[in-house]
């Protein structure tokens, strides 16, 4: 059989959603199940959800799914009756987008993966499904307005850093199998404490409750569904947020405001600001927080080096990146998050270097 892809160019599938008037609905779901065959299930989804007209982002291994996707309207019945007729994945619950906009992916790709989270565990006698307490939207408000609760957050820092929960413990973490160890430290001598845990749309957090109970931890409880059904109850029910900020998403929407609080900044300028972009050097590709004024200053770029590389000439680009190890040109393309560049500090050098 030949690979299940779709190798259209993504400038021009961007460009057909544009124009697409089909409604969607972007959905996230997850599921740990024992799937004996993942690369037959992988491939029987993609034939169908292409048929479909569905795009998203999914994993598929032995120990799950997870998925995150925009399905159109017009197939949402069929799309439900496959996956609860699927002994896998029957009545599982599926978290909508609070903004309701359906564009959120232009394509389908289904990944086969050793594991749906990556978590580093090697541990054999650890057991994923022996999850701690599931906590709804009021639940969870009430047990963060004790003092006595210690809040996690189980996502990366570039996540809480524009929104999170009052009083939560963010781990200064790029990944999730980094989250977990630090996380099992911050807790050390609190094993009878009672502790609540948070993530985007619920997997993480629900493995990292079996983690913690797997380490001797008592008292664990877990935002059922994550911050995506957290926004949806406290919209349907009318309560108080106690989510500030934005909730980021790993589309192409990046991020959905929950609240209007603001709580990160720039990092080229400093002012007030919680937009997450890429870089527009593709060889580079930084993810970091950029306000209007700036993204119209940089061209979209993190740095001045950045920019000179985007107004050359395509071919001219391509060759700097085939070039760029051999000349010694340094290229920001080496910054991974883990190394996070300082990017006011950059700016700053270079605008001293250009006035000598």
């Amino acid at each position: 059989m030949s690979l299940l892809a779709n190798k259209t160019d993504k400038h021009v599938l961007k460009a057909r959603l544009k124009e697409e008037s089909l409604l969607r609905k972007t959905i996230s779901f997850y599921r740990y199940a024992n799937i004996l065959n993942p690369q037959q299930l992988r491939d029987e989804l993609y034939i169908k959800w292409s048929a479909w007209r569905c795009f998203g982002r999914i994993y598929v291994a032995r120990e799950g799914i997870n998925a995150q996707m925009s399905v159109p309207e017009m197939f949402w019945d069929e799309f439900i009756y496959d996956l609860n007729n699927r002994s896998y994945f029957a009545e599982m619950q599926l978290k909508q987008a609070v903004d309701g906009n359906g564009k959120s992916f232009y394509k389908l790709i289904i990944k086969v993966k050793e594991k749906v989270v990556a978590d580093g565990i090697k541990d054999p006698t650890f057991d994923a499904s022996k999850i701690g307490a599931y906590l709804n939207a009021a639940e969870f408000n009430k047990a963060i307005n004790d003092p006595n609760t210690i809040v996690i957050d189980m996502r990366n820092h570039y996540e809480s850093e524009v929104g999170r929960f009052d009083r939560a413990f963010c781990p200064d973490a790029d990944t999730f199998r980094e989250e977990l160890p630090m996380v099992v430290d911050h807790l050390k001598g609190k094993e009878e404490k009672k502790i609540i845990m948070y993530c985007t749309g619920g997997i993480r957090c629900e493995k990292a409750s079996a983690y913690l109970k797997h380490k001797g931890f008592s008292d664990v409880h877990h935002l059922q569904g994550g911050i995506i059904q957290y926004a949806k109850e406290v919209k349907e029910q009318n309560l108080e947020s106690k989510f500030k900020g934005v909730n980021f998403v790993f589309d192409e929407r990046v991020g959905e405001r929950i609240t209007d609080d603001v709580l990160s900044e720039c990092h080229q300028c400093g002012e007030l600001c919680d937009s997450h972009v890429n870089c527009k050097n593709d060889d580079c590709h930084l993810l970091f927080i950029q306000c209007a004024v700036c993204a119209e200053k940089m061209n979209g770029c993190c740095t001045s080096d950045c920019m000179h590389i985007v107004s050359l000439p395509l071919e001219e680009q391509r060759m700097f990146r085939k070039g760029r190890i051999k000349n010694g040109t340094e290229c920001l393309s080496v910054y991974k998050s883990r190394l996070r560049p300082n990017l006011k500090e950059i700016l700053k050098k270079n605008i001293s270097l250009n006035n000598f």
